[in-house]
């Protein structure tokens, strides 16, 4: 896909089934790091907002949540907001290697969501978002549904706004690509408790 002078920002949020340190959660929280060491190796991969107070990257702006904490308990929940320069790159790192183990034992560590759990939207190429846009944009695609204003990997939009076939060969080689500068990565995380 030919980006033109345009970025891809992905927001994602969900809840716990615990607070930090609770023993549900340790296998997120263990792996967390792996996470984002990967995705700083990951081909395509821009940037990533850090967290106020937590050594890394700066934030980009004061973190705030979607209404979907409203009444959770909870005053801060697991969110990240990056930027990719394709969705190709985007989903090749998503869907294998360390993040996809994180994927998978998701079930164990997140309640089950009645919203997105992540957004998908293009910002211009000297454009950083911040979090009260991610967090709006998920507002906004709970509430409208998929448009090229945010949309997800199932019914993704071009940066001019059209709807997008991701090239799945694409995915596969950087994906594979991936794999060589991430063994020792995955190789910790499968060590991991669960």
């Amino acid at each position: 896909m030919a980006t033109g002078g345009y970025r891809l920002a992905i927001y994602n949020f969900g809840l716990h089934v615990g607070s930090e340190g609770d023993p549900r959660v340790e296998g997120f929280v263990s792996r967390e790091p792996a996470n984002f060491e990967a995705a700083s190796r990951a081909s395509g991969f821009i940037g990533r907002s850090g967290y106020r107070g937590v050594p890394g990257p700066r934030s980009w702006g004061r973190q705030v949540f979607p209404r979907f904490i409203d009444g959770s308990g909870f005053d801060s929940a697991p969110s990240s907001l990056s930027l990719w320069a394709d969705i190709e790159s985007l989903m090749a790192f998503s869907y294998n290697g360390v993040h996809a183990d994180a994927l998978k034992h998701g079930r164990n560590w997140n309640i089950k969501p009645s919203w997105p759990p992540l957004v998908l939207w293009w910002v211009g190429e000297h454009s950083v978002p911040d979090w009260q846009d991610g967090a709006g944009r998920l507002e906004y695609l709970h509430d409208h549904g998929v448009s090229a204003r945010a949309f997800t990997f199932k019914e993704p939009f071009t940066a001019d706004g059209e709807a997008y076939a991701i090239d799945r060969e694409k995915v596969r080689r950087i994906a594979e690509e991936n794999a060589e500068g991430q063994a020792d990565l995955l190789a910790h995380v499968l060590a991991l408790k669960v």
